[in-house]
């Protein structure tokens, strides 16, 4: 079977995927601070997430969303191509605001069978991440936070409420500006 072959099929049961989860959860609700009935936005309890030893990251687990500090999920595929282009807004939003909250790019992607861990980081590295690198191979964090196609992009405050959440390539301005909405829930 032809790689691009495999890529596609991937790329189709991450929309297939995506598409079940609205079908049983219905469309996200991101509002930050009340839902429409009236009562607090909910928030998910946070969960471990594998890191990857790449460039900027370390092997290891962390805390996802933090419970410290505001967090930054950036969702991405190594077999899509919008990621590739959101790399370098990513790259300058780290830059500016990386020190102030938990800033990581995480992936659902079948590691061993749909990309290895070597692919990934090369893919990492040729596009230039020099940030947190995360693997959520049970989609369940992608399942709390994404919404809607990749790339995705999350900023929650330490209380676990999401206060921005977009899909989409973004401009690095776009990115930083849901970033400040968390940080400024944490004033």
């Amino acid at each position: 079977m032809r790689r691009r072959d495999v890529l596609t099929g991937v790329g189709s049961l991450g929309i297939i995927g995506g598409a079940g989860v609205l079908a049983v959860r219905g469309p996200p609700s991101f509002a930050g601070t009340d839902d429409s009935d009236g009562g607090e936005a909910t928030t998910a309890d946070p969960m471990m997430i594998e890191t990857i030893d790449a460039p900027g990251s370390e092997a290891g687990e962390v805390r996802v969303p933090a419970t410290d500090q505001a967090t930054f999920i950036d969702f991405f595929g190594t077999w899509c191509p919008p990621c590739v282009e959101q790399m370098p807004a990513l790259a300058a939003v780290n830059e500016r605001l990386g020190d102030d909250v938990l800033f990581i790019s995480v992936t659902n992607e079948a590691i061993g069978s749909a990309v290895t861990k070597e692919e990934l980081v090369d893919w990492w590295t040729k596009h230039d991440g020099n940030w947190l690198l995360g693997l959520d191979p049970t989609a369940e964090l992608t399942a709390q936070y994404l919404s809607g196609g990749y790339p995705s992009a999350v900023a929650i405050d330490s209380s676990g409420r999401v206060q921005w959440s977009d899909a989409g390539v973004k401009t690095a301005d776009e990115l930083a500006a849901g970033i400040e909405l968390a940080l400024e829930a944490e004033r």
